[in-house]
């Protein structure tokens, strides 16, 4: 659920310059990931040794896409979810569309089967904490590190090794102190610039009216594929993806 500090103006990202430079650095990570954890799940560990060392990246809120000025980056927060989540998968596949999948870390552990489904698919896995609190924010630095690295691991382990390559604050309820930790663990902390606003279930063609309004803010749109029912964000997806591709955008990632 969106609330704030995640989105950003797209002509004051000056994070788009660093993470394009990190491009060839998420390629490898990207293919490195697919094995598992030190060749073996490691449930019971604690969750700052869960995962091996990654190279880090930067802790600057990404915003642009990997495609340039013409992409944009699908993001769908809050799963998975084992009624929402194979629907919202159906439609990026007929589609041929990539989308980074924001996930929560107990229902990752909960449905690994829909995780691994993400992955084998070619999207991407981001770290969207283990409880979703929009006001970790104001909390202590040792829990702002447990509800991130916890999740990591919940979603390392349930993907089967694949490691998520971002990091979402619940709201956008970034600090400094997290933006570093998740970069120093390879999650390229990840904002939005256009809220869909499914959340609050307005109805689909308010959904797609929102999204088409919004995008000259920035490239990476914000969905969720948990939370209540989204039988309107699967419908508003059948609509905003074809009418992406005719205005001539490309689907990418957030840079890295």
């Amino acid at each position: 659920m969106a609330r704030h500090g995640g989105r950003g103006w797209y002509g004051q990202v000056i994070a788009a310059a660093v993470g394009v430079a990190g491009l060839a650095v998420a390629a490898s990570l990207w293919t490195a990931q697919a094995g598992p954890v030190n060749g073996h799940t490691q449930a019971g560990t604690s969750a700052r040794h869960s995962v091996a060392k990654v190279a880090p990246v930067s802790e600057l809120i990404a915003h642009a896409s990997d495609r340039g000025a013409r992409g944009v980056n699908i993001t769908i927060d809050d799963g998975p979810d084992p009624v929402w989540t194979p629907q919202v998968l159906q439609v990026l596949k007929e589609y041929g569309v990539k989308a980074t999948f924001c996930m929560i870390g107990p229902e990752a552990q909960a449905h690994p089967d829909l995780v691994k489904a993400v992955v084998a698919a070619g999207h991407r896995l981001c770290d969207h904490t283990v409880s979703h609190d929009t006001t970790m924010d104001h909390k202590s630095e040792a829990y702002q590190s447990k509800e991130i690295l916890d999740a990591e691991r919940m979603i390392t382990e349930a993907s089967g090794g694949v490691r998520p390559l971002y990091y979402r604050a619940p709201g956008g309820a970034f600090t400094p102190y997290s933006r570093k930790l998740a970069a120093s663990h390879g999650m390229r902390p990840l904002g939005w610039n256009v809220d869909s606003k499914d959340f609050e279930r307005p109805g689909t063609a308010t959904i797609v009216t929102t999204v088409k309004n919004e995008l000259p803010n920035g490239p990476t749109i914000l969905f969720h594929d948990a939370g209540g029912d989204r039988s309107e964000t699967v419908a508003a997806l059948r609509e905003v993806l074809p009418w992406l591709k005719e205005q001539g955008y490309s689907f990418g990632f957030p840079v890295r």
